[in-house]
């Protein structure tokens, strides 16, 4: 039987059939970083905002595929598992990327983009055999050019391994108990190579980068300034070229420092 999470993300997921206003095209944020990186505590600030849809990243969905945690047979057994948990993960979050929301902000952790990531990190520790890759890059291509998965802003929480393994083993999901630091390394470093570095695949918008070592109030600071660079732009949507709008402001975003390695 499904939970009541993973029964709430079904609901909103199909709301596009509701009565009511829903925006085909919010204005559109994803938020990137590593695991234990800080992307629920960001996303826990802009859940106040009656502005703003909140979109997590569907680990309900995961962990109940009739019946069956899918997140954790990848964890335990990669080599057998990680080709349909990607494809599954690549389904679900498009299913996120385009689906109608009942405000113009739209904030989800993590992103069909970001999917990559991890394919990638699978990819170079050769878990993937070489037709399952060509087949979830062909996936991911599609979707680049036939899906509504536009984003206007990512915000990379740019965390150092060390801290987020000790974050993971804090709140203490039952899947990680199988992640490595070394793993959050490798996944970092991807990370890295694609948001910081700019060297892994095209970014498909601005970015703003974050230091997710800090501790919680200076967090909040952080994300206070995230929200006046969101709120101050929107998205003109009944215009199907979904051409972004600026909105009048005074607010200039500092630079933000990166964590260092």
């Amino acid at each position: 039987m499904a939970s009541a999470g993973k029964a709430a993300l079904e609901s909103f997921i199909k709301m596009s059939g509701s009565i009511g206003k829903l925006y085909k095209r919010p204005f559109t944020v994803c938020v990137e970083g590593n695991i234990g990186s800080g992307k629920t505590t960001f996303l826990s600030h802009f859940k106040k905002f009656d502005n703003v849809s909140v979109l997590e990243e569907p680990v309900e969905l995961w962990r109940d595929v009739t019946g069956i945690n899918l997140l954790e047979l990848m964890y335990r057994e990669p080599s057998r598992y990680a080709f349909l948990f990607q494809s599954y993960v690549q389904l679900t979050m498009l299913q996120l990327h385009t689906c109608k929301t009942p405000a113009p902000y739209k904030i989800m952790e993590r992103s069909v983009y970001s999917a990559m990531c991890f394919i990638e990190n699978l990819k170079r520790k050769n878990i993937l055999r070489d037709v399952e890759v060509n087949v979830l890059e062909n996936w991911y291509d599609w979707c680049l050019t036939n899906a509504n998965i536009k984003t206007d802003l990512i915000v990379y929480l740019r965390t150092t391994p060390e801290i987020v393994y000790d974050r993971m083993k804090q709140r203490g999901r039952k899947e990680e108990n199988a992640v490595s630091l070394e793993y959050l390394k490798q996944v970092h470093q991807i990370h890295d190579d694609w948001l910081y570095h700019h060297q892994l695949k095209p970014i498909p918008s601005p970015i703003i980068t974050i230091n997710g070592d800090r501790d919680l109030h200076e967090m909040v600071e952080e994300f206070e300034k995230c929200k006046n660079e969101i709120f101050s732009k929107t998205t003109d949507d009944r215009d199907e070229s979904n051409t972004m709008i600026a909105v009048s402001t005074n607010h200039v975003l500092p630079k933000i420092k990166a964590a260092s390695d």
